[in-house]
């Protein structure tokens, strides 16, 4: 398996997130070596669920208003209802999470997680999947949705649910060793050229 010494991870939650969404692909990442901060719009700490009941509550690492999308390497975004429903309405939240694909950094997302990329603006083009209830919004935003365990598009990492977490965390460990994709992701976000402009 791919390492990820020194490479620092952001993993951005709002109070709702599903817990095993983030314990478990945290505790894959910090296996393998990498730093992981948890960014939140919550102050000092962000309440997990599972499904509809309340679980932990985890420590703020960085809050949402100082943090600095260049101090990381990669984003994870766990899933749940009512957190990335909370993150797309934040523009901070917003902001944060499209500048990792300006700057062509890995991002992997679970479940719901999707629903904050479509706010981002990222999805268009991309082939995902995500939990079934977000299809026709990812299709309607421009994605290629299919249902399968785990997808991968241009350092894009995105799983359905809880149980394809063990494929999700070998393609998000995968991408992240991989780094940036700084050609294939600011190439995939900026309109192609009239065919006048072409060069052969």
């Amino acid at each position: 398996m791919a390492t990820l010494n020194n490479s620092r991870v952001a993993i951005l939650v709002a109070d709702g997130f599903e817990q095993v969404e983030l314990v478990e692909p945290r505790k894959a990442l910090e296996e393998a070596g990498a730093q992981t901060k948890l960014v939140s719009p919550a102050k000092d700490q962000v309440q997990g669920f599972n499904h509809h009941d309340k679980a932990d509550k985890f420590d703020v690492d960085v809050p949402l208003d100082s943090a600095d999308a260049t101090q990381f390497d990669a984003l994870l975004l766990p899933g749940g209802v009512a957190n990335p429903d909370a993150l797309r309405m934040n523009p901070k939240a917003v902001q944060f999470v499209r500048a990792f694909f300006d700057a062509g950094k890995p991002v992997a997302a679970i479940c719901h997680a999707p629903w904050t990329l479509i706010e981002a603006d990222v999805v268009s083009g991309r082939k995902m999947t995500s939990w079934p209830s977000l299809k026709t919004d990812l299709r309607n935003a421009g994605a290629n949705w299919v249902d399968e365990e785990v997808v991968t598009d241009r350092g894009l990492v995105t799983s359905r649910k809880p149980d394809d977490i063990p494929a999700f965390n070998r393609k998000m460990i995968e991408e992240f060793a991989e780094g940036q994709h700084t050609g294939e992701r600011k190439a995939a976000r900026q309109p192609k050229p009239p065919e006048s402009r072409l060069r052969h």
